[in-house]
């Protein structure tokens, strides 16, 4: 009699597992679509990535080879497409340069053009590595005949820690109060330059050099120190991931794909 009450009760448990199981194998079967359908989003979108940011590299990388064999319009042609590239970074690289291209007119209209074009490359940029050397680039654009308030207002969150050009930030900074006359601010900003230890040596030794500058009032070189300085490129960075570099003379290198 127990023997027949146990293959009873063993006969119900396992008819409620098969109610249990058909009840929820809709739910388990949902679930792993919507995995699936994750997954391939998933892999879909890197591909896609991929896909734009392989075709940016190439377009930016002829257009650094066209300007070094000195065709600037097909250069400049070329960077405006990867101007309106999904990808980030070539965006804001492309961006920086057709700002350079505008710069070199000198004219004001140019440099507002190029100010906007900075700016847009900033917002555009991935990171602060990238977005800050942009910022960095529209300060020194304006460094001679915009407000102080204006110039310092963009150096400032530069200057914080952690930002990769805040070195240049203050040195720029040290050179705007110059310009406006404040000769012991910039000679403060100067000393900070000349003593932080990120401080690359060129430009420790800029700001030694301005330093005399100011100790011997020769104010008339004042204006050839900041022409001479809004030259001056950011460091060659490499931001993390394989983000892209920033080439001597401001002109920044092709990145591998990411």
């Amino acid at each position: 009699m127990t023997d027949l009450f146990e293959e009873v009760e063993e006969q119900l448990r396992s008819d409620r597992y098969r109610t249990l199981v058909r009840k929820a194998a809709p739910w388990v079967l949902a679930l792993a679509a919507a995995a699936l359908a994750a997954a391939l989003g998933v892999w879909g979108w890197q591909q896609y990535n991929q896909q734009v940011t392989g075709t940016a590299s190439e377009q930016y990388a002829t257009a650094l080879a066209a300007l070094a064999q000195g065709d600037q319009a097909k250069a400049v042609q070329l960077w405006g497409e990867v101007a309106k590239s999904p990808s980030k970074a070539y965006k804001s690289l492309a961006l920086m340069q057709l700002g350079a291209a505008r710069i070199a007119g000198g004219k004001p209209e140019d440099v507002k053009a190029a100010v906007s074009l900075f700016d847009q490359a900033a917002a555009a940029a991935p990171d602060d590595l990238i977005g800050d050397a942009a910022r960095l680039k529209s300060a020194f654009a304006i460094l001679d005949t915009a407000p102080f308030a204006e110039v310092e207002g963009r150096l400032s969150p530069l200057m914080k820690d952690g930002h990769p050009y805040r070195v240049q930030a203050r040195e720029a900074l040290a050179f705007a109060k110059l310009m406006k006359g404040d000769a012991a601010g910039a000679r403060s900003d100067f000393v900070v330059v000349s003593l932080l230890p990120d401080a690359p040596e060129s430009a420790r030794q800029r700001a030694k050099a301005a330093m005399d500058l100011i100790d011997t009032g020769s104010a008339k070189a004042v204006p050839a120190a900041v022409k001479a300085a809004q030259s001056l490129p950011p460091p060659v960075m490499v931001a993390p991931g394989g983000a892209p570099m920033l080439a001597p003379q401001g002109q920044p290198q092709a990145p591998g794909p990411q």
